[in-house]
């Protein structure tokens, strides 16, 4: 016997009110971004392994352990995108887009990751990104905070989401505080996990963010950024927070939250809910100055962020929005040979933005008791009278939605 083939772990059919949350999430986006004068821009599915393995670092845990990588007919390897900003990056710098500088884009779409299934966490999953690249000034920071702010606002989840707030500094800045962060965490390397100890002497600012019970009572007392920020690193920080101040942004500082990867700058940021388990983030980003020249660029200033789709779904669901809209109205053919005039009625309605469906196999006396209870907001009958096919606006109180389709009605001859 013939087996059917099982969806494979960690991908998901999405349908239903799920699949509503989730149109409503993009919907949303697409409207926000355009009020922000972001440029849509569509990125291959698959790119060379460097444009990966160069941006996220041989040593972490995404490319070592994550990718799906593969080689093609022609031997070259390439991988499945894990995340958007490295193609974006590299098409910058490929695509002639510097002349466009600063350039604000955005995009959504699936991405891959092979990595334990979990809630709203899944091996092929779907993010929408912004990013601002060309642009030094702290503004871009603050435009790309704001509308983050404003899409979850717009979602209707804003209510127990936080914003989590941190610099990195400058590249001096930043060095220094490495520095000082290898020499304390080599005085308790003993006694730290197993996780951090591999972290050490490669990526120690990931110490900062580890979970594991074991570290917790050595990045509480560890250096802290501040006390390495120079000059320039204060006052661009200092303009982030002054302007989410006057755009009306609460956020809080989280003098914990990191980047692991050297070319990450200055601001990083978090949104971040207690609505999803122990996974809270719901969107971050940060600047991330030093791309570029990973990439074999110049040296270019960025600043994006990212939010997975399906968590901000989930949120979406649990705040009751996004459910599918009732039906506005609904043709009930009682005899079949007024079908072809309610099929003009039913395009009719279409072409002037009604949603409509119509009901016209099965018993013909059925059809009226099945179109009632689908429950639209109007219902038309159709039959025959003399001859000739007649529409049937069935009673009901006048509203916008009856009055619109009945002038369709009027435009219509049988």
């Amino acid at each position: 016997m013939n087996t059917t083939p099982q969806a494979i772990r960690g991908t998901q059919d999405i349908f239903g009110a799920e699949a509503e949350a989730f149109a409503h999430v993009v919907e949303t986006f697409e409207r926000v971004r355009r009020l922000y004068r972001f440029r849509r821009v569509e990125m291959p599915v698959f790119e060379k392994t460097a444009v990966f393995s160069r941006s996220l670092g041989e040593t972490t845990d995404v490319v070592s352990k994550e990718m799906y990588s593969f080689e093609d007919r022609g031997g070259e390897s390439l991988t499945l995108r894990p995340e958007f900003t490295a193609g974006i990056a590299r098409a910058y710098l490929t695509d002639g887009w510097k002349q466009y500088a600063p350039l604000k884009v955005a995009t959504h779409g699936p991405l891959f990751r092979y990595e334990r299934p979990q809630k709203g966490r899944y091996r092929q999953f779907h993010q929408i990104d912004a990013e601002v690249i060309g642009a030094a000034e702290p503004l871009a920071d603050v435009e790309l905070l704001v509308m983050a702010d404003q899409l979850l606002k717009e979602l209707g989840i804003a209510q127990g989401v936080t914003l989590q707030l941190n610099t990195l500094g400058d590249a001096d800045s930043r060095e220094a505080w490495r520095a000082a962060l290898v020499e304390y965490f080599r005085d308790h390397r003993a006694s730290l996990s197993e996780d951090s100890q591999d972290r050490l002497e490669r990526n120690p600012l990931r110490i900062l963010d580890s979970k594991d019970p074991r570290d917790k009572p050595f990045t509480a007392d560890a250096p802290r950024i501040d006390d390495f920020l120079s000059g320039a690193a204060q006052d661009f920080f200092g303009a982030v927070t002054q302007g989410l101040a006057a755009a009306a942004v609460d956020f809080v500082r989280a003098p914990a939250l990191v980047r692991g990867l050297d070319y990450y700058r200055h601001t990083a940021f978090e949104f971040v809910t207690d609505r999803l388990g122990a996974q809270g983030t719901v969107l971050g980003g940060g600047r991330y100055d030093g791309l570029m020249v990973a990439l074999g660029g110049p040296e270019t200033p960025a600043v994006g962020w990212a939010a997975g789709i399906e968590r901000l779904a989930m949120l979406v669901a649990d705040a009751g929005g996004a459910a599918e809209a009732p039906l506005t109205a609904i043709l009930a053919v009682e005899d079949d040979g007024a079908l072809g005039f309610a099929v003009r009625v039913l395009t009719a309605l279409r072409h002037q933005g009604i949603d409509a469906e119509m009901i016209a196999t099965g018993s013909p006396r059925k059809r009226f008791d099945k179109a009632v209870k689908l429950g639209a907001r109007v219902l038309v009958s159709f039959g025959m009278k003399d001859g000739a096919p007649t529409a049937n606006l069935r009673a009901g109180e006048t509203t916008a939605e009856r009055l619109a389709v009945e002038q369709v009605l009027v435009t219509i001859q049988p």
